[in-house]
């Protein structure tokens, strides 16, 4: 603590504060522009998080899938539905659906107590043995071990959880009784009856606790069936589901046909259109944001805030002070007007796709008459459509092409802001560079140093007004001190 002008009765503390408030005038500066490039930085990056959600959204752009997926309408589409991958042709397909897979089941004949508890000494090796079938008809052996304190319920459980074993297990109550119900958690008839002979798919022998506990009668499954359906008249074609892929199309059973069902197998024009303006949409509000930061205005009366200078205003006024501070701190920037002259190429160059289409043009997309929108996509939507109806696969070229001779718009304009993020990234970083690894950050470093030279600066001269002000406070006690004795001396013998 320092406490001056005892002698001179000057407030001494207000002095040297105000004189510091002076001496710090260019730190304050320096501090200011420090903020300024922190908000340059914020500024930066928040264009390169709207440019990497971009570049996310090409890779469904290049997927054929974008421009040629199907539609599949079905005559009977309670029976029988479909879908189609790109590679399906259009055309009619008749489809006559003559019975659906279903899965094995037996229920007990007998009501249950499923808690019941399970004796391991009554099954040999202490394990309940079952069968199912594999995919290829061999048998498979399944073993449920039975553990001290296990119940009826409890080996149900087992059963059931799992994953290995393709049958749940589970209890019903059926005419006031408690029933076990064991099901396949598949459809379709698996037993190879050329080598097991006709029989169940859950095939648990003579295993006491199927019958006995369970009450299970073995005689009693309900079969499993495949599903039986005829393609095109001509092919009857058997499926352990109901569902199964023909010629690129994806059918799904529901229900037995009366007589055929037709599917008409057509371009999804509307799916593909979609994601073409989604994707466009996007470009534009990137172009938007990138144009939108060359176009604000710069207002360099307006500096960022001391703190001092927050707490004499109101939130709102600091809110709308820091709106005009940090317009246009990165309008002119090269990396930014480069990369959207980039990205607007990239739709313009020619193509040397294998089809049709040689420009975007070609299907209905031009840039917006309009200077200031920086380039902006405009649709003609029947156009576009049109060439989707007509031509769909020349348009995935045009767009998805990739080869050593021809890359499509979609390749090139990734390469565009591969460029620019790149770019601003050596200029602002990322979230987890150090200041020594981009150009904004080498800056701030340089500042940071400044700011720690200055500050170290004002202490020295702080310290040294208080001691010239001490020094003058020692000479002007000495000169009281002195003035007391001289008047002591001439006037205290009076």
């Amino acid at each position: 603590m320092r406490v001056g002008g005892l002698a001179t009765g000057m407030d001494i503390d207000q002095i040297v504060n105000r004189l510091m408030d002076a001496e710090r005038i260019p730190l304050r500066r320096l501090e200011q522009d420090r903020t300024l490039l922190t908000w340059k930085q914020e500024a930066f990056r928040d264009l390169n998080l709207a440019l990497s959600e971009f570049d996310r959204m090409m890779l469904d752009m290049k997927m054929s899938r974008t421009y040629e997926t199907k539609k599949i309408h079905s005559t009977q589409e309670n029976a029988v539905t479909a879908t189609g991958g790109s590679q399906a042709a259009n055309g009619t397909y008749y489809i006559e659906v003559e019975q659906l897979a279903t899965a094995a089941m037996n229920v007990s004949t007998e009501g249950v107590d499923i808690d019941q508890s399970i004796d391991m000494n009554d099954y040999e090796d202490g394990k309940i043995t079952f069968s199912t079938f594999n995919a290829d008809g061999t048998k498979a052996e399944h073993e449920i071990t039975i553990d001290e304190g296990d119940t009826v319920g409890s080996i149900l459980a087992k059963i059931t959880n799992d994953n290995s074993i393709p049958v749940r297990a589970f209890i019903q109550e059926i005419k006031g009784e408690t029933r076990v119900v064991l099901e396949s958690t598949r459809t379709g008839k698996y037993r190879d009856t050329e080598v097991y002979g006709d029989g169940p798919e859950i095939d648990f022998g003579g295993n006491p606790f199927f019958s006995d506990v369970l009450k299970l009668d073995q005689e009693e499954e309900t079969n499993a069936q495949n599903a039986k359906f005829t393609y095109n008249h001509g092919l009857t074609i058997e499926s352990t589901d109901n569902t199964y892929t023909i010629n690129n199309i994806n059918l799904q059973f529901h229900d037995t046909t009366d007589g055929h069902a037709s599917l008409s197998v057509t371009n999804d024009v509307d799916q593909a259109f979609d994601k073409i303006m989604a994707f466009v949409d996007k470009y534009n509000e990137v172009i938007e944001k990138l144009n939108g930061s060359q176009q604000e205005r710069r207002y360099r009366d307006y500096l960022p805030l001391t703190q001092e200078q927050k707490d004499e205003m109101t939130e709102k006024e600091i809110e709308r002070w820091e709106e005009q501070a940090k317009s246009g701190l990165i309008r002119g920037e090269r990396v930014i007007v480069d990369g959207m002259t980039n990205m607007r190429r990239s739709w313009y160059e020619a193509s040397n796709a294998d089809g049709e289409y040689r420009s975007i043009t070609a299907i209905g997309i031009s840039t917006s008459e309009d200077y200031l929108n920086g380039g902006k996509l405009i649709v003609d939507e029947e156009k576009l459509k049109d060439a989707l109806r007509e031509n769909p696969s020349d348009v995935r070229r045009l767009f998805a092409q990739n080869t050593a001779d021809n890359k499509g718009v979609i390749y090139k304009l990734e390469e565009a802001v591969k460029q620019t993020v790149d770019r601003i990234h050596d200029h602002a970083g990322r979230a987890t560079s150090t200041l020594d690894n981009y150009a904004l950050g080498k800056r701030m470093k340089d500042l940071d140093k400044q700011i720690d030279a200055f500050q170290r600066r004002l202490v020295q001269v702080e310290n040294r007004y208080w001691n010239q002000f001490t020094q003058m406070e020692k000479a002007i006690q000495r000169m009281n001190e002195q003035s007391s004795y001289m008047f002591s001396q001439f006037y205290g013998n009076m």
